[in-house]
């Protein structure tokens, strides 16, 4: 053995990690259906799945089956083609490590190029056998890893992987990986599928916390609907078109999280993602996005508050939003259904990337417009609406600073956890962004929820027209006649000599 140095930190294995270490399971049953092996340095694998689970206690008394959590390995069957079945093989392996443990898989000669696979050259050295998978002992977690196998006889077109039970008794990232070190077996594949358990259910342990989550979050919205929907039936006759569309965003909001609890509920129960479920969860919430944002692009261009219209936007608005919801869709479809290890980086890179170029769009026309509105308050003096105008602008300047701060952590979380031991934690990434967006409806809703001063907010005709362009107002009235004879009353609301804008000013008063 001294000859042999057998260097921590495999890095064959270790690249095996980073490169489906992004890539989780979406169910806690991993279905192999004709798996092929991909060539990794000296050795051919399929990558089984990678889950976080939680230790269960140890009890001595209970069995296998009863384990709170466990992988199980059930009808796995390696088959190859029958012009392949000439000959006896060597063993096809499963290995189970936890991601602490991925150096113990591997090692190398006097320092030199390491190799998953022993070599001619190491089995010399009397150290492994040439053709097995090189392994030794954890010092952190005992009796791991689990290597096991399982052959080909000659003429033989299957081998079967005896079924068994791995009970987990330490909390951790835990990989599973189909190996072999043959060439003449690149045709092989796998079939079967393991089950992996936590001690609350199915759910992967990482997306454990999120159906408490969302049960939290389906509470807050009945909540904050309670609230929204007494202020509706109380004023229901000074409801505006604004409010209409903000009970729109609440009520899709109610079924998008109650939709996910189920959906998570049910993986929990089963340890298979219900499909149906998941695509009506995704569909509510992509719908929501995108009428929210219609909503405060709206808002910013001053619809329904100082303008009966969008005008001429109305077409490139909906353009926009149709074009932001298919985007949505798609990339939320691609990483909730089925399994998300199908898709690599650059697919789901290619995805969401139209998603953040189209939410760049909307921050900079939604900034653009609401400085243009808040300059035409201003320079009106329509002082109650600047003043909601004015809070509405803090709430949304603050909601994307926060959320640009939160995407440089979520870089940085990533980018620093490349193994994801850190995979406890990471169900809070997509909980802060649900948090940030309640936190946002929850301030539009307390700025234009229905009161009997509703009204006092809607675009009137009484005021100056807002989509007109401002040298408008320059313009002087034709000079009247001489022999015109104006009454006291004129006289008196022209003391300038202009009536115009003092009489502007008059109607304004009544608007405000």
């Amino acid at each position: 053995m001294s000859s042999f140095n057998l260097i921590g930190g495999s890095a064959i294995v270790g690249l095996l990690c980073l490169l489906y270490s992004l890539h989780f399971s979406q169910a806690s049953v991993h279905d192999y259906s004709a798996e092929k092996f991909a060539s990794k340095g000296n050795v051919f694998v399929v990558h089984g799945g990678s889950e976080g689970i939680y230790s269960s206690a140890p009890n001595l008394n209970q069995s296998s089956s009863n384990a709170d959590s466990f992988i199980r390995f059930e009808k796995i069957i390696f088959r190859r083609p029958e012009e392949f079945s000439n000959f006896s093989s060597g063993s096809i392996h499963a290995v189970v490590f936890e991601v602490d443990d991925r150096e113990t898989i591997g090692g190398s000669a006097y320092g030199g190029q390491r190799a998953v696979c022993c070599t001619a050259d190491l089995a010399k050295l009397g150290v492994c056998k040439q053709g097995e998978i090189i392994h030794r002992p954890s010092t952190n977690n005992h009796g791991w890893p689990r290597v096991f196998g399982a052959s080909f006889g000659i003429d033989e077109l299957e081998a079967k992987l005896q079924p068994r039970t791995l009970n987990i008794t330490k909390t951790g990232m835990y990989n599973v990986y189909f190996m072999h070190c043959d060439p003449n077996l690149k045709e092989v594949v796998v079939e079967g599928k393991t089950v992996w358990k936590n001690p609350t259910g199915y759910l992967p342990g990482r997306m454990a916390p999120l159906m408490k989550f969302y049960g939290y979050m389906s509470l807050a919205f009945v909540l904050l609907g309670i609230f929204w929907f007494s202020q509706y039936a109380r004023f229901w006759r000074e409801v505006l078109a604004l409010q209409n569309c903000i009970t729109l965003v609440i009520t899709l909001g109610m079924f998008e999280m109650a939709l996910w609890y189920f959906d998570y509920a049910e993986f929990n129960e089963t340890g298979v993602r219900p499909t149906g479920i998941t695509v009506w969860a995704v569909t509510f919430g992509a719908v929501k996005r995108t009428v929210a944002r219609l909503i405060i692009l709206m808002v910013s261009m001053g619809y329904g508050v100082v303008r009966p219209t969008l005008g001429g936007l109305t077409s490139k608005v909906l353009l926009l939003g149709g074009t932001f919801f298919l985007a949505s869709e798609v990339l939320e479809l691609v990483e909730n259904v089925g399994t998300v290890s199908d898709f690599s980086g650059k697919a789901r890179l290619f995805f969401g990337l139209p998603v953040a170029i189209l939410d760049a769009f909307f921050i900079l026309w939604i900034f653009t417009s609401l400085s243009a509105t808040l300059n035409k308050l201003q320079a009106r003096r329509l002082l109650a609406k600047l003043d909601i105008y004015r809070r509405f602008t803090n709430a949304l300047a603050v909601t994307v600073i926060v959320s640009v701060g939160w995407v440089c952590y979520e870089l940085y979380f990533k980018s620093t956890d490349v193994y994801n031991e850190r995979w406890q934690n990471a169900w809070i990434i997509p909980a802060f962004w649900q948090v940030l967006s309640f936190a946002l409806l929850c301030v539009i809703c307390a700025l234009w929820a229905p009161s009997q001063n509703s009204m006092r907010y809607a675009y009137s005709d009484d005021s100056e027209e807002f989509d007109k362009d401002m040298t408008l107002t320059l313009i002087k009235p034709s000079p009247l006649p001489t022999k015109d004879v104006r009454s006291p009353s004129d006289m008196k609301s022209t003391p300038g000599g202009d009536g115009t804008s003092n009489l502007g000013d008059v109607v304004e008063d009544k608007t405000e």
